[in-house]
């Protein structure tokens, strides 16, 4: 069950339950932003967010694309971008916590990601969207 997914639209209401009814709890604006699904009800998605905000989505306003957000350790810490998946590899960027990423690729320990102005390869574990040892082709 659990599983990531991504925010479609730049706007995503997210309520208290998995009907219109229940009231919005707060506001998503962030278009590719990961989340996780963590219960189905009918179309509707309890979803959990990389703060560990979470609430019910309407099924149509996620998408299946994979993003993921960096999480370093140390949220001060900048997270090396290497030229491939090998920690000997040149070091291309250095991320800043809360970069949204779009992945490419993961191997289970290793994923390739890109974004505005970066191409590279990070550690799995320092990314918030991706399961541990799990591989994204």
């Amino acid at each position: 069950m659990p599983r990531f997914v991504s925010l479609k639209p730049d706007r995503v209401n997210v309520r208290g339950g998995p009907t219109r009814d229940n009231e919005v709890m707060f506001v998503y604006t962030r278009a590719g932003l990961p989340v996780e699904i963590t219960a189905e009800s009918d179309n509707w998605r309890r979803i959990r967010d990389w703060e560990g905000s979470e609430g019910w989505v309407y099924h149509s306003l996620l998408s299946g694309r994979r993003t993921a957000v960096v999480t370093p350790k140390d949220k001060k810490e900048l997270v090396p971008l290497y030229d491939k998946g090998d920690s000997n590899a040149p070091v291309i960027a250095r991320l800043q916590a809360g970069v949204l990423a779009g992945i490419k690729r993961c191997t289970g320990s290793w994923c390739r990601i890109v974004g505005p102005g970066f191409d590279g390869w990070t550690l799995q574990e320092q990314l918030w969207g991706v399961y541990p040892n799990e591989k994204v082709e």
